[in-house]
């Protein structure tokens, strides 16, 4: 982490030019409920309220910095038409600011990159090429494809006026939270943090605006250490919307100048908040969009209120949330794998179940096996994965078991 960060330039972008992509945005960008989480206010015992970015066109904030970039392009510009890289929220976000603009689109994202993403791209007209494995591999072939054929190359947040029309988000957080004392802000480019803290320090200086990072991909706080941007040797996280490798130089700029605190929370920690924000709030995030979430959870008594956590983002293939879904329960103890010995008659299997059952879990997974080379004769071996309500009764289960008379042999509440 990176504690109260020293103003060290003047930021590339300010107050008013975020005011100007507010107009440029009026009837394009929608205006996000904030909703109070009564769960989190709890837990925090400081109000807490959810800036909900996840419903934005497109489902996540991209739009607003995207179209505001577009906008800008003269008319030669605009004929040569747009060209940039993304995994998903900025590709959209380019695509439908390019269909309203009357634009042609062209967008390169990662061979890897989410089926339903990709579809959503083309479905606002873009045309998609996927190409390499990683971001970087398609920001390279968007750069090159912009040299060989004119096309406008728009950066996922390193302009000033991405970041603009992001910081649109902040002007709204203040009508909507006029007493807000901390606003906490999903980070991966930073072109978002940049633009809420411009409009946020502005008007409310006193705010603390506080940036969140995925712990396997955290550029940001060896590059503000360092002074200048650092790029990472590798990364690894489930929230793939902020893994970025290296800060931009412009959003550095903005960043080092306004912003109070990075912070990091791993993939556990965001496991959980999307579970939490499922589950709880009933909201779909994608891992990006609840890692302010995620900060709450780990350091509940850390940040003063009232505060804002900003859900970025609300894409997330069905195959990676139900992964994730399943980390987060794992992450927060509702899983138990046991590997216990039954004895070898008929029915013993059944009346293990059922005891399991009267005990209020529920079983997901068993394996039963009777060759084993430390196996005793007249014995068998059962793996189960047993879903719980927690810690505590993860040790009910285990100590009920023995007092069966079962040999439990591993028990353990994943965590």
């Amino acid at each position: 982490m990176v504690e109260q960060l020293d103003v060290r330039a003047v930021p590339p972008v300010g107050i008013d030019a975020i005011r100007a992509a507010r107009d440029v945005l009026e009837g394009v960008a929608r205006l996000t409920p904030v909703v109070e989480s009564r769960v989190l206010t709890e837990l925090c015992s400081t109000p807490v309220l959810l800036k909900c970015e996840n419903l934005q066109r497109t489902g996540s904030f991209k739009v607003r910095g995207g179209y505001n970039r577009i906008s800008r392009l003269d008319a030669d510009e605009r004929a040569r038409g747009v060209v940039a890289a993304s995994a998903g929220n900025h590709a959209q976000g380019v695509a439908l600011s390019a269909q309203l603009l009357g634009i042609h689109a062209t967008v390169f994202m990662p061979g890897r990159a989410a089926l339903p993403k990709v579809g959503a791209t083309r479905g606002y007209g873009a045309e998609v090429h996927l190409v390499g494995e990683t971001i970087e591999g398609s920001i390279a072939a968007a750069v090159e494809h912009a040299e060989r054929t004119g096309a406008v190359f728009v950066h996922p947040f390193d302009h000033a006026d991405v970041i603009a029309g992001q910081g649109t988000v902040g002007l709204e957080v203040l009508e909507q939270v006029p007493d807000v004392a901390t606003v906490l802000v999903c980070t991966g480019g930073g072109g978002l943090l940049g633009g809420i803290a411009a409009a946020v320090k502005a008007v409310r200086p006193d705010v603390r605006v506080v940036g969140v990072q995925a712990a396997g991909a955290a550029a940001w706080p060896a590059s503000l250490e360092a002074g200048e941007p650092r790029a990472l040797a590798h990364m690894r996280t489930i929230a793939d919307g902020i893994a970025v490798g290296r800060p931009g130089d412009v959003t550095f700029a903005q960043v080092s100048a306004l912003v109070d605190d990075i912070v990091t929370v791993d993939d556990d920690a965001l496991s959980r908040a999307l579970l939490l924000c499922l589950e709880r709030q009933k909201m779909l995030v994608e891992p990006a969009g609840a890692a302010a979430v995620a900060a709450l959870m780990e350091q509940p008594h850390r940040f003063a209120g009232p505060v804002v956590a900003v859900l970025s983002g609300g894409n997330i293939d069905p195959l990676v949330l139900l992964h994730v879904i399943q980390n987060g329960m794992a992450a927060a103890s509702r899983y138990l794998s046991l590997r216990l010995r039954v004895a070898d008659l008929p029915g013993a299997l059944a009346q293990l179940l059922a005891l399991v059952g009267s005990l209020g879990a529920n079983v997901v997974d068993v394996a039963h096996s009777r060759i084993t080379e430390a196996l005793p004769l007249g014995q068998v071996e059962v793996a189960l994965a047993v879903e719980t309500r927690g810690r505590e009764h993860s040790a009910e289960i285990i100590a009920a078991l023995r007092d069966a008379g079962h040999a439990v042999l591993d028990g353990t509440a994943a965590s």
